[in-house]
């Protein structure tokens, strides 16, 4: 099945009405959506009632992707709240049962920053968050280019393949090293994950910018990149039985338009997605 979603679901204006409130817009957006990623996780992790509240409000296959905590893929600054790594991972594996326990858990994705470069102390790391995570499905996603550069490219794949973790493919400006290529190839039979960052070169590569989420994710995909993008996702699926496409260019409202857009370009209609609410008038 080729799963399309977006990141979050607070900021897609074009799917709410003002009939929507903030705290129904989860089961709103799963009327057009089968798939989501929770990316609060990633700034805190989430109590147990928010997981427990997500998925009594969401159909029986709905599915979460759940974005890794900042404190285990090395984006936080400052002290971990935590005494030790041990207690950190133990508080994100409680957080994220009741989407085990639903059967709604796709993946958590291991996003790591720019500065993760393809080393012997890096790889080490990722073995051992694999460690930790025990049988929980793990997507992997990187953002420095030394793993995919010509040393180290088939390695970096063969290691995914051997270590269990499931492909994150990025489309993302080609900003060196600060970002990767889009290595069209699963490393998994079971699943891949697609993620769409845009294509804003000038945002990507912005240096102290306070506004820079804002400006980095602003970018709209005309018919024709997602004509493309539609042939590969075809051709992965013919490799892979779950593929899970998620758009991120969220800055200008741009995401759930362009995945609906995708959708009607795959000929893709959904069913059993959740009962879409009515305005009144």
């Amino acid at each position: 099945m080729i799963h399309i979603g977006l990141t979050g679901w607070g900021d897609h204006d074009t799917l709410y009405g003002s009939h929507v409130s903030s705290r129904n817009k989860l089961q709103e957006y799963a009327s057009y959506f089968p798939a989501v990623e929770v990316d609060s996780s990633f700034y805190a992790i989430q109590p147990v009632k928010n997981a427990e509240r997500w998925t009594g409000n969401t159909p029986d296959s709905f599915q979460f992707v759940v974005k890794a905590y900042q404190g285990m893929t090395g984006h936080q600054r400052g002290e971990l709240p935590f005494a030790t790594k041990e207690e950190m991972f133990d508080a994100f594996l409680e957080s994220i049962s009741p989407y085990e326990a639903a059967n709604k858990l796709s993946m958590v994705l291991f996003q790591f920053p720019p500065w993760f470069d393809c080393t012997r102390a890096n790889v080490d790391y990722l073995r051992e968050c694999k460690a930790k995570m025990k049988d929980i499905p793990c997507a992997l996603e990187f953002r420095h280019q030394s793993w995919f550069n010509n040393q180290f490219k088939e390695k970096t794949l063969s290691f995914m393949k051997k270590e269990n973790w499931i492909h994150s493919i990025c489309d993302e400006p080609q900003a060196m090293p600060g970002s990767i290529p889009a290595i069209l190839e699963p490393v998994q039979k079971d699943k891949v994950l697609i993620r769409f960052h845009g294509r804003n070169y000038y945002g990507w590569t912005q240096k102290n910018n306070p506004n820079w989420r804002e400006v980095r994710y602003l970018y709209r995909y005309n018919q024709k990149e997602l004509e493309d993008w539609a042939e590969n996702i075809k051709r992965l699926h013919e490799q892979c039985k779950n593929v899970y496409v998620l758009f991120n260019n969220n800055s200008g409202g741009d995401a759930a338009d362009n995945a609906m857009q995708l959708m009607k370009i795959l000929g893709i209609e959904y069913e059993n997605l959740a009962p879409r609410q009515l305005d009144l008038f």
